[in-house]
């Protein structure tokens, strides 16, 4: 494995970490597979959030700009990460048996965001797992503009970070082409932008700002923005993938748990802190973070860690960055 360069990411020769370590842990752990199951019970959880952030609208839609702005920080944000989070299980097949019924609660989950994304997700986040530091088909990792333009120490760093749910949509257009169910994009569209229009015409722009705002927050310059962050971004040499124990994982869905998540996609959200009490000899001694909020400084301060501190693979086309 190469170093980190001015100009490249951490180059790697050694397939992804996760298909491995998870043949070994079965082997040694069989009851695992047992945790692999749907969880209905998200659905649940999908509309408390729907309705506690379409309440919270109505709460603040007609307060002063500085009240609707703290009401983002302290409570939009939190709830719209977790929309993010439940859409993730969603997006991988873990609420319905049934593909159709998990990318409505996908939809559905989606709506308090205000920007359609749960299909476009679904499709790269698919690929970012079975392309893992592939850079011409993992959309988790930032492009090369991205990295011209916002790879300058602190500002730009934070710049990057405030701007990370408007990045990751531009990130779509530079891509290597990957086939979307284009009914289901339009349907996203058309249920997500009604449900802008609902709230703009009974909140007004009040309303709208709060729940757009909430996004950029819940997606960027705050605690649980520094997930993005916590998941590849290298800060102990030669690994990949990190996860998070702290306690913010209660009101996260446990989204924390990422190399238990990549090791076993198909276990939902609740179960992933058995497979670490399990099988906790593989997870223990990898690095791992308990603190968003210092992750988050130390990203912004640390001039050893930036956009290039991704670890980087050849692709099955053997092409680079």
């Amino acid at each position: 494995m190469s170093a980190e360069t001015a100009d490249r990411f951490i180059q790697s020769d050694e397939p992804e970490p996760h298909a491995g370590r998870r043949r070994e842990i079965l082997n040694k752990y069989p009851g695992i597979k047992n945790l692999m199951e749907r969880n209905p019970a998200t659905f649940g959880y999908i509309i408390l959030v729907l309705v506690a952030q379409t309440a919270a609208v109505w709460l603040v839609h007609d307060q002063p700009w500085w009240v609707i702005l703290i009401g983002t920080y302290v409570f939009g944000a939190f709830a719209n990460h977790a929309c993010y989070t439940l859409l993730h299980d969603s997006v991988h097949g873990l609420v319905f048996k049934s593909k159709n019924m998990n990318r409505l609660a996908a939809l559905l989950i989606n709506l308090p965001t205000a920007i359609p994304s749960a299909i476009s997700f679904q499709t790269y986040h698919l690929k970012h797992h079975a392309h893992q530091g592939e850079h011409e088909v993992d959309a988790d990792m930032p492009r090369k503009w991205e990295i011209t333009l916002f790879n300058h120490g602190l500002i730009g760093k934070s710049v990057w970070i405030i701007l990370y749910s408007f990045l990751l949509a531009l990130r779509s257009f530079t891509m290597k082409k990957i086939p979307m169910p284009m009914g289901w994009v339009v349907a996203n569209y058309v249920a997500t932008l009604s449900y802008d229009a609902a709230i703009l015409y009974f909140f007004g722009w009040g309303g709208l700002i709060y729940l757009i705002v909430s996004t950029f927050f819940g997606l960027g310059l705050h605690p649980v923005g520094a997930r993005w962050i916590q998941e590849h971004f290298v800060v102990r040499d030669g690994q990949e993938t990190y996860s998070y124990y702290g306690p913010l994982n209660k009101i996260a869905f446990n989204v924390g748990y990422h190399n238990e998540h990549h090791d076993f996609p198909g276990v939902p959200w609740n179960n992933l802190p058995k497979v670490r009490e399990i099988a906790g000899e593989y997870y223990n001694d990898l690095h791992y973070h308990n603190s968003w909020t210092g992750l988050l400084w130390r990203f912004l301060t640390d001039p050893k860690v930036t956009l290039l501190s991704r670890i980087e693979r050849e692709t099955r086309f053997g092409l680079r960055r």
